[in-house]
């Protein structure tokens, strides 16, 4: 279902977070399970993912998690606050380690001045760390977008936990 590269992000994944010791969660938006798919589409994936959390209206990813409407309000419902809001989230609402968050707009409607068609946020939240936020803005169509979308919510969650 996914392509090797793919499936080799998701690896090095789970095993930063075998690693750490953590277990990890995840909260998706454009992605709608996605990134939970990739992961664990990996053998052995059930000993280190612990859950996947899905918000895919625009009042549930907005709002979900414990993310403050105020700061949707502000900020919009694609933007690195509610991201980071929703890794932070996902941590508090789970027992996982590490998080990884995705919202963005996939297209091909959706999208502003400031965040186009293909802009995404991707933030990892870990016990202890400050949470990392990543703006991207990737190219192709909406299944280009979104897949681009999971490779760097992978890379993010490495990342997190080795730096």
């Amino acid at each position: 279902m996914f392509e090797t590269e793919l499936l080799q992000k998701a690896s090095s994944a789970l095993q930063a977070a075998s690693a750490a010791g953590v277990r990890i969660v995840t909260a998706e938006t454009c992605t709608a399970g996605l990134v939970s798919g990739c992961i664990t589409s990996v053998s052995g994936a059930s000993k280190i993912f612990e859950r996947g959390f899905v918000l895919y209206h625009d009042s549930a990813k907005a709002t979900g998690l414990g993310v403050s409407d105020d700061i949707s309000k502000a900020h919009g419902a694609v933007s690195a606050e509610v991201t980071q809001g929703l890794a932070e989230g996902a941590l508090a609402h789970s027992t996982a380690g590490v998080s990884v968050a995705v919202t963005g707009y996939a297209g091909p409607g959706g999208g502003n001045e400031k965040n186009p068609v293909g802009t995404c946020y991707i933030a990892a939240a870990a016990t202890g760390k400050p949470t990392l936020v990543e703006r991207h803005v990737f190219s192709g169509d909406r299944d280009a977008v979104r897949l681009s979308a999971v490779g760097a919510a992978l890379t993010l969650i490495v990342k997190r936990l080795t730096t």
